[in-house]
């Protein structure tokens, strides 16, 4: 089995879902640009059927971007997937992502179907959308609370009736990872090499990215996933952090993925710019704290050699460097090192003095300007000169 990891952003359409981060059609292609420039394999445009924004939108990208394939969501219905086709009309790589829920309790509540008449509509809805595009992605929606039997037997069947791939989605992020790796293995196991089995984990228990890479490890070679993890509810899995456990971890997951990492850093910026909000500040990889430093230890270790606290290079995700962020709890060799960058070189007694100063002001603060330490630098050597 190749350890190459396919991609697959929907950024656009399941992220884009997420109350605040709605996009209009031009947000969405600025949004696309990067996203290709990231590298990514699959770019899910949007969901044609829901809105004409969404069909523009997929319409729009797939006449710019004709090196990527382009994916538009559709139900297992027919109106829903000759929608997505004409979306997708002017893709040279299109793929028509159909899906249906299979678990027992969408079936009875939310459906209100028998098994078997999923199964008939799921096959029917491949037949029609391989009718119009060569690659065709089949989601069995809830998979994870599906029967295996069940899951096993539709995710056959889909195949059979033209399904390149097969997602088997976390819906509601209700799995853990030695759960959800058995139930793709028995996928990976029941279809081989006639489909790649794919992985869409949502972070309702804040297991969306373990979840995928157990996944990976279970065969799965598709996953699934959003810049800043943005999404349904608590959002999907991070493209950023399964990307970049790949990457830093390579001895545990020696797998491989086509995503130019530098340009993480500025994908997030980007879609932040765009919705309503950023990741928060100590979101692993592209948030503001990521690779800041405030406790005194820390920033000692980090000044000697920045591996005492750094696992990831910050250039590597697009992030000039790391920082130290000078608060109460930090030490004399973190501001010294700041008093050096600032210009200043101070005596031992006048880094000693200049430590209780700070410390006592910190105290008062949730951190120090540089124009704050750089009043307090004067104020010491002043009194200094003063003193001499």
């Amino acid at each position: 089995m190749s350890n190459r990891v396919y991609i697959f952003d929907t950024t656009l359409r399941d992220g884009e879902q997420s109350p605040g981060c709605s996009m209009t059609v031009s947000e969405k292609t600025r949004m696309a640009h990067k996203l290709v420039e990231l590298g990514v394999d699959i770019l899910e445009a949007g969901f044609p059927i829901a809105s004409d924004g969404d069909f523009e939108a997929v319409d729009a990208i797939s006449r710019e971007f004709h090196w990527v394939t382009v994916a538009a969501l559709a139900r297992s219905c027919t109106l829903d997937v000759e929608r997505a086709a004409r979306a997708l009309e002017h893709a040279r790589r299109p793929r028509i992502h159909t899906f249906i829920a299979t678990s027992e309790i969408h079936l009875k509540h939310k459906l209100k179907k028998s098994q078997e008449q999923v199964l008939d509509e799921a096959v029917a809805a491949v037949e029609l959308a391989r009718e119009h595009v060569d690659d065709v992605e089949f989601s069995a929606e809830d998979g994870a609370r599906t029967d295996p039997e069940y899951l096993e037997k539709i995710s056959k069947a889909v195949v059979a009736a033209g399904a390149r791939t097969v997602n088997i989605p976390d819906t509601v992020g209700y799995s853990t990872p030695k759960e959800y790796g058995a139930i793709i293995g028995r996928i990976v196991q029941a279809l081989g090499d006639c489909a790649i089995v794919s992985v869409h984990c949502h972070d309702d228990l804040g297991l969306a990215a373990a979840n995928s890479l157990a996944a990976v490890e279970a065969g799965a070679r598709q996953i699934e996933c959003t810049i800043n993890g943005i999404g349904e509810r608590a959002g999907n899995c991070s493209l950023e952090e399964v990307v970049m456990v790949m990457k830093t971890r390579h001895d545990m997951y020696p797998y491989s993925t086509g995503i130019n990492t530098e340009h993480l850093y500025s994908a997030s910026e980007l879609l932040s710019s765009i919705i309503t909000f950023g990741p928060q500040p100590n979101k692993a990889i592209v948030g503001r704290n990521a690779f800041a430093h405030e406790a005194g230890i820390h920033q000692d270790g980090y000044l000697k050699n920045k591996s005492t606290y750094e696992v990831i290079d910050p250039k590597s995700v697009g992030v000039p460097e790391g920082k130290l962020v000078l608060g109460k709890h930090s030490g004399r060799h973190a501001l010294n090192q700041r008093c050096q960058d600032l210009g200043f070189s101070l005596t031992r007694e006048e880094l000693d003095s200049l430590y209780h100063r700070f410390t006592a002001l910190a105290d008062r603060k949730k951190g120090m300007m540089n124009e704050e330490i750089i009043a307090l630098i004067e104020q010491t050597q002043a009194k200094q000169v003063a003193a001499d």
